[in-house]
């Protein structure tokens, strides 16, 4: 039999966790004969790369839709992808994150298409609406499998659905991995991802600022870019009401964190929530010390073990990241010995491990589906 042809279904491919897993898996498909085509509704203005011989297909809202009606637009965006899987006809369609599934799963209905769905967040807030369960409970059914990232969102839905998942990592930027460990740790403490409220950066910084007071040789780096949602000139406001400018410094956004992070004495994940954060994964490929919070869903503890390659501590107590840093950096021979630790989830997470379980896992649902036809 021949290389199948796969389709992936989401928003669009701009910067993000979700297309970033999605271009790097097309790619890495293409690169093996597979036939691959994007779906998307919209095109970013910041987009990543992917390679030539895959098509990518609007399947959004036209110029012509924009002033029809919210329950019409919405019909339309189902109508658009079902008509693009009838006329191409993919063994499977994967779609990623919560509109896009729902609405592939609709499409998919009388099509034989396997769809495969990709949950990427914390279920709880974002899958519990009203709205949500009623179309869970409607179309989760027919799903032909779904990846997670952690045990924590796989065990918020059906078990029947949990009996045919996976879960799978995110894949690790190849930059990241094999980055040789600094001769000496600067006395710096960073954080990398964008400047939003989930990320609570606030008590990131109101933390430091009171181990700066123990530590005053220590200085605290946030790489990231603004998200416009307020967080950024919290912030900056925290900042100045501390006079703390000339040792807490906001970086803005960067494309060489794997040089910008190499040495840093600490690396710090604040988040109240995520799904599996990839500047985590970065961090620990890097060998850095780790401190972070242990939110739902389960994304710090699926690859992190508290003492062992990091610690972990509780979501919003600024006491328990002020004491974790305090630790770290009174504990370097310890620190560096976690790092080492950390290092080791290169192993699991590159790219070829991740590309090897996506694709069995699909060619597994693909068969169960021709056989259930």
């Amino acid at each position: 039999m021949g290389k199948r042809k796969i389709a992936f279904h989401l928003n669009c491919l701009e910067q993000g966790g979700a297309e970033r897993v999605v271009t790097n898996l097309a790619n890495q498909f293409v690169q093996e004969d597979y036939e691959v085509l994007i779906a998307t509704e919209w095109y970013g203005k910041d987009e990543f790369w992917i390679d030539p011989r895959i098509r990518r297909v609007h399947v959004g809202l036209r110029e012509e839709d924009e002033k029809k009606g919210r329950i019409r637009k919405f019909l339309l965006r189902i109508r658009y992808l079902r008509e693009f899987m009838e006329q191409e006809a993919p063994d499977v369609l994967i779609a990623f994150a919560h509109r896009a599934i729902f609405r592939a799963l609709t499409a998919a209905i009388g099509t034989k298409i396997p769809v495969i769905i990709s949950v990427r967040t914390d279920p709880v807030g974002h899958y519990d609406s009203f709205t949500d369960k009623v179309q869970i409970a409607l179309l989760f059914d027919r799903a032909a499998g779904a990846v997670f990232q952690t045990e924590g969102a796989k065990e918020f839905f059906a078990p029947h659905l949990q009996e045919k998942s996976r879960i799978i990592l995110n894949p690790i930027h190849p930059k990241y991995i094999d980055v040789p460990a600094p001769k000496e740790r600067t006395k710096t403490v960073v954080q990398s991802g964008r400047l939003v409220d989930f990320k609570n950066q606030p008590n990131l910084i109101k933390a430091f600022i009171r181990v700066h007071e123990k530590h005053p040789d220590y200085c605290l780096k946030i790489y990231g870019p603004d998200s416009f949602d307020g967080t950024k000139e919290i912030l900056e406001k925290i900042i100045e009401t501390h006079q703390a400018q000339d040792y807490v410094e906001l970086m803005g956004g960067s494309d060489s964190l794997e040089k910008d992070l190499a040495d840093a004495a600490l690396y710090v994940f604040s988040s109240d929530w995520e799904g599996l954060p990839n500047a985590l994964l970065e961090a620990m490929a890097l060998g850095l010390p780790i401190v972070a919070t242990d939110c739902p869903c389960g994304g710090p503890r699926t690859v992190l073990t508290d003492k062992v390659d990091g610690l972990l501590i509780p979501i919003k107590d600024v006491d328990a990241l002020e004491e974790a840093m305090n630790w770290m950096i009174e504990h370097p021979e310890e620190a560096e010995q976690m790092g080492t630790q950390a290092r080791k989830i290169s192993e699991k997470a590159n790219a070829q491990a991740i590309f090897e379980q996506w694709r069995d896992y699909i060619e597994e649902c693909c068969t169960t589906g021709q056989e259930q036809r």
